[in-house]
């Protein structure tokens, strides 16, 4: 039997991600040109973009702390 956690913080984000998908009928395309949007707005703002990381690399200290006691 699996069990599955809920936690509200999580909840509230799939909820408001299902809220911003239905204003644009759930278009791949259409919610990505919305969100580019908005950090080309967030940006001119002076709001900093923080990049994603690219693929963990097992050299990470998250990664090295993960698997030390495997």
């Amino acid at each position: 039997m699996e069990l599955l956690i809920t936690d509200e913080i999580i909840d509230e984000i799939h909820a408001v991600r299902q809220e911003h998908a239905a204003c644009f009928d759930f278009d791949i395309e259409r919610i990505i040109a919305d969100l580019r949007k908005s950090e080309r707005m967030n940006t001119a703002q002076g709001w900093p973009l923080v990049q994603a990381r690219e693929e963990s690399s097992p050299n990470m200290a998250v990664q090295r702390i993960r698997f030390a006691h495997r």
